[in-house]
């Protein structure tokens, strides 16, 4: 029988599921953020504003706790994103995909309300239910209409309790469905028709939602919906010793809870796909002397570190329990080639002309060669 997790009363402990919720996953460093916190706290958050940009970007605090960066990145991005959050303003993450909005969307929400489990997964079917309410059929059928036949969402759970609320890529819902956002955003209320009433939202409300506008089956926002929020743009890393610096930390946690080698072990390997994702992304060499040609994908950091963790598992289960260029290059090619036909010509070009002839990658170019013929 499943196992399931009433959020009332606490979550298992983080070791026992797959996947903890970064609230549980960083208790320890949360706690001791609000131990040592002497700023002041907006209504109903968990931390200060200085606080919560400390538990994102990591620092030292006076007892000598360490507080791991979760975000690398500059740090007004984060100042502005939490600021935000401190107004009547909602937060709009935007950027190209990989580039960390959901991980920075629930590390904030976990940071400020201590809970980031109330979440609008946005795609194209996701109805206006999912952001207003829903009704309970078999009560409303028995009883009609009352707050009780009522099936809260997220959102407006979050407008009764006072706390942030995640609404994830909301440029996948369908326009008409993210426009119920309108009234929600400006007037903080919700009108509940069917009942002749309205819930007004308490202090420490917000909503952070993520977007990016590369994909396929994007809608755009509304000019009066994106007057709503404000836009805090997450750029690429900057630098590929920064990029390597975020797979290291990401492939290391999630190595962790699957058992898998620790990632500094392999970090030759590492820094190199981070180098050939850069390259093909910019088009450009990192020497600066190369032009190639950029295929499809995004080349993302988060595809990086889908990439090593995988190359992570094949030298553990079927390896030496070190990373090396064969565990990765599978992973590489399908990371590169989305579009059979033109993606296989231009990481076959690359292949030849960049990573042959550098010092030191013949390994890799074996093991690429081997998997792309």
């Amino acid at each position: 029988m499943p196992t399931f997790v009433d959020r009332t009363s606490g979550a298992p402990e983080p070791r026992q599921v797959l996947r903890p919720h970064a609230e549980h996953a960083f208790a320890a460093e949360l706690a001791a953020l609000a131990a040592q916190d002497d700023r002041p706290r907006p209504a109903r958050w968990k931390l200060s504003p200085w606080a919560v940009a400390t538990y994102l970007l990591g620092g030292i605090l006076p007892d000598g706790t360490v507080i791991t960066p979760k975000y690398v990145g500059p740090r007004r991005i984060v100042e502005v994103a939490v600021t935000t959050l401190a107004t009547d303003r909602a937060l709009l993450l935007l950027g190209v995909p990989g580039t960390a909005k959901t991980w920075v969307s629930e590390h904030l929400a976990a940071a400020v309300s201590g809970d980031s489990t109330l979440l609008v997964q946005g795609t194209a079917g996701t109805p206006e239910e999912a952001i207003r309410y829903g009704w309970n059929y078999a009560e409303l059928l028995a009883h009609g209409p009352s707050r009780d036949a009522l099936v809260p969402s997220p959102v407006l759970r979050a407008m009764t309790e006072g706390t942030t609320v995640r609404v994830e890529e909301l440029t996948r819902i369908p326009a008409d469905v993210q426009d119920t956002l309108i009234t929600i955003l400006s007037e903080k209320t919700l009108p509940i028709p069917e009942l002749g009433q309205e819930v007004q939202a308490v202090r420490g409300f917000n909503l952070i939602a993520t977007a990016n506008d590369r994909d396929r089956g994007v809608n755009d926002l509304s000019s009066a919906l994106r007057r709503r929020f404000n836009t805090v743009v997450l750029p690429l890393p900057e630098t590929a010793e920064a990029e390597v610096d975020i797979v290291t930390r990401r492939v290391d946690q999630i190595g962790r809870s699957l058992d898998l080698p620790s990632a500094p072990e392999g970090t030759d390997e590492i820094r190199r796909v981070v180098t050939v994702f850069r390259e093909l992304r910019d088009g450009l060499t990192s020497d600066g002397r190369t032009k190639v040609k950029s295929p499809s994908g995004t080349l993302s950091t988060a595809e990086a570190i889908s990439v090593v963790t995988g190359g992570l598992a094949l030298s553990a289960h079927f390896g030496d329990g070190v990373l090396r260029p064969r565990d990765i290059a599978a992973g590489v090619l399908g990371a590169v080639v989305r579009d059979p036909a033109a993606d296989r010509v231009v990481w076959q070009e690359y292949l030849e002309t960049v990573v042959r002839e550098r010092d030191g990658w013949q390994d890799f170019y074996r093991a690429c060669r081997e998997v792309t013929v």
